[in-house]
């Protein structure tokens, strides 16, 4: 078995392959080359902007850093190709109309296994779901429900695109959602396509497009009738996908009023953060999206100081999803503030509660790769999960 190279390996790759020095590809990403000689080999993880900045001086896409999580040739592959295939030929399912209850149980099966980080079994089950609910919805005579199922579906199926890093499939999986919303004339169905939309440009490194996708998106929706839960979950959440591109554009202005809007939002869940269309919000996760921006923004001695108490006892209402990712954030609060072992106990944390997710996320390897770099054999637990992310044999 052979390891998969990391970000920062990869644009060491590239970099020579086009016959550039480390001086000049610093320059253009606006880095030391100090900083960028300590991503190459491991000692400083490739954050999401500097994979952006890395792409765009190379003229690959960040998918290309990022590269493949898989070791090597594995069903996933066989899988998304199949799933490549269903959403190419999405109004040409091949699935008969299932029984309702039997359909209800898949697609319920479907949000728990998103929820769960469980990607590689929600991937067996997306290609004939997918089928079976654009089936069912085409017979539907317009019913606004089934077409809303038809899009939650595309919400599962983006998921798994974007952990896979698979960006021409998410992008692909996004048109089909929004046309899928557009048949049920229901605004949050729209404003959840509009949420994964800019997340598209958001795994790019676009982070300029992704926030003028969020604010058409808001616009539209403050403007759409409304005013219970549904409408504060779907509209809150557009404000915390603005959170994240802002941050990572890294404009504080608009960083803090997605952020004070979000909190306004949220403040109107009472209880729980509530997940709807596959879309959580409220107080706690409000305070995560709050937590990743002051990472984006040089302040990680504030995020890992928020993030002790949140990982201690997580708000409750989040699913392993978003639990994981405040793990990872926490990691990467607390490499950056030279907490070594604090970084390595969050991502411990991580691999506990959404494996899955810890093994492919972008930044869980990254620091993982910078704990493995530093330490080596020193810390057994660190080999066992570098050996889990294919880091090393």
């Amino acid at each position: 078995m052979h390891s998969t190279p990391s970000a920062g390996e990869n644009i060491a790759v590239l970099r020579k392959t086009r016959k550039m020095n480390q001086a000049a590809l610093a320059r253009r990403m606006g880095i030391s080359l100090s900083y960028l000689s300590k991503i190459e080999v491991g000692l400083r993880p490739a954050t999401p902007p500097l994979v952006a900045a890395a792409a765009a001086a190379l003229k690959v896409t960040t998918a290309r850093i990022y590269g493949d999580p898989f070791v090597e040739p594995s069903a996933q592959h066989e899988l998304l190709t199949e799933l490549r295939t269903v959403v190419r030929r999405h109004t040409l399912p091949r699935e008969d109309v299932p029984p309702s209850n039997e359909l209800a149980a898949s697609l319920a099966q479907a949000a728990q296994l998103r929820a769960d980080t469980r990607y590689v079994e929600l991937l067996q089950l997306l290609s004939a779901l997918l089928g079976q609910v654009t089936a069912t919805a085409m017979a539907s005579d317009g019913d606004a429900v089934a077409w809303g199922q038809v899009a939650d579906v595309y919400s599962c199926a983006y998921a798994v695109a974007h952990r896979f890093r698979q960006p021409d499939l998410a992008d692909m999986i996004v048109s089909r959602q929004t046309w899928a919303a557009q048949q049920t004339w229901n605004p949050s169905a729209e404003a959840a396509a509009a949420w994964n939309e800019a997340g598209t440009y958001q795994s790019a490194g676009e982070y300029s497009d992704g926030m003028a996708i969020i604010e058409r998106a808001i616009v539209r929706y403050e403007s759409a009738p409304g005013d219970g839960l549904e409408h504060v979950v779907h509209l809150g959440s557009l404000h915390l996908r603005g959170v994240v591109l802002a941050s990572r554009h890294e404009d504080a202005n608009a960083t803090a009023d997605h952020v004070r809007r979000a909190k306004a939002l949220a403040e109107r869940v009472t209880g729980p953060d509530v997940l709807q269309h596959n879309l959580t919000f409220g107080p706690g996760n409000t305070a995560l999206y709050e937590l990743a921006a002051q990472i984006e923004l040089n302040a990680p001695d504030k995020a890992a100081e928020v993030a002790a108490p949140l990982l201690k006892n997580p708000p409750s209402g989040l699913k392993p999803s978003r639990v994981g990712r405040l793990a990872i954030d926490a990691a990467r609060a607390r490499l950056a503030t030279k907490d070594l072992v604090g970084a390595e106990d969050a991502l411990k944390f991580a691999f506990a509660v959404a494996p899955q997710m810890a093994e492919i996320h972008p930044m869980a390897r990254e620091v993982l790769r910078v704990l493995w770099t530093l330490h080596q054999r020193s810390r057994p637990e660190l080999l066992v999960m570098a050996k889990r992310s294919g880091l090393t044999d």
